[in-house]
């Protein structure tokens, strides 16, 4: 099978094959190759409400580096989510023609309440038995962050995607090399407002644990460890307290751009964004009340993954 999640900041391929049957139900899937590439297809989508030529350029050229490796690896199904900034999108229309072009598969634009489910699929699969249920996941992505609350037995409770993204949050509020105060203060207002309403909806307070996804949130887990390079085993699963977490984003708002880009683990395309998503991070983990965050590597690219199963 082969998933590709397309979202505002980053596009992502994971293909794989089911584990075998005596692994048990709760064995992750058997991963044959995963990629990721930074393309920014969410450029501007904020202000200007229409995909880029470029960006969406930029999303073709990885795209069709991925339809090269999809054949060559005989994936039978394939499955292209696009997420925040399409659904956002005036041109769309425009974006999905040239993705079914280049992959010969139309891309689903998903809902924000389905993007949660995926999301929670992929992540709660495979998590060690002694982190304890209910879970709250969050997916801070470029344009929006998933909220989902749920068990591993019972599957999801409620769902909700709010519009507080690490690229959204960036382009609006955090514009200075590094960020002002002022800026930082409007952004944790605009982030606090979101992240109430949909603790409230979900209910995420409620829950045992937190569960944190995506390209922000892994690399605040990364920094926090002292890593000297990316390294996914030993970030997958890993627990950083509330304290570490906020130290981590303290230092990241205080960085410019260039002082974020030799952090040993920061990805290229990350660095001008990764404030806002470690924002993001410190604010939910303030309000939900949780000492410590679970990282999780495996996430709506996974939950895409199982969806082609049966």
């Amino acid at each position: 099978m082969a998933a590709i999640d397309c979202g505002t900041n980053s596009i992502r391929l994971l293909v794989a094959d089911l584990p075998d049957p005596s692994a048990g139900s709760t064995a992750p899937l058997v991963d044959l190759r995963r990629r990721m590439e930074i393309v920014r297809l969410g450029q501007g989508v904020d202000a200007i409400g229409r995909l880029a030529p470029e960006a969406i350029e930029r999303t073709r050229i990885a795209l069709a580096d991925y339809a090269a490796e999809i054949e060559k690896l005989g994936a039978e199904r394939v499955r292209m989510c696009a997420t925040s900034a399409t659904r956002d999108a005036e041109n769309a229309a425009e974006f999905r023609a040239m993705v079914e072009q280049t992959l010969g598969v139309p891309p689903e634009v998903v809902s924000g309440d389905e993007e949660a489910r995926l999301s929670f699929t992929g992540a709660v699969r495979g998590l060690p038995a002694d982190v304890r249920s209910p879970y709250l996941v969050v997916d801070i992505g470029g344009g929006s962050t998933e909220f989902v609350v749920g068990s591993r037995d019972a599957g999801v409770h409620a769902a909700i995607s709010m519009d507080i993204g690490c690229v959204r949050m960036t382009e609006r509020h955090l514009r200075g090399n590094p960020p002002g105060l002022d800026e930082i203060a409007a952004a944790q207002a605009d982030i606090t407002v979101a992240v109430d309403r949909a603790l409230t909806a979900v209910p995420g307070r409620e829950a045992a644990t937190l569960v944190g996804l995506a390209g922000s949130v892994t690399t605040v887990v990364a920094i926090a460890q002292g890593l000297t390079e990316y390294d996914p085993t030993g970030i997958h699963h890993a627990r950083v307290s509330y304290d570490r977490v906020a130290e981590v984003t303290a230092q990241l708002l205080a960085m410019t751009r260039e002082e974020r880009l030799a952090i040993p683990v920061m990805h290229p395309g990350r660095a001008d964004v990764i404030g806002a998503g470690a924002l993001v991070l410190r604010v939910i983990m303030e309000r939900a009340g949780m000492e410590s965050v679970v990282a999780s590597e495996h996430d709506i690219l996974d939950g895409i993954a199982w969806s082609l199963v049966g």
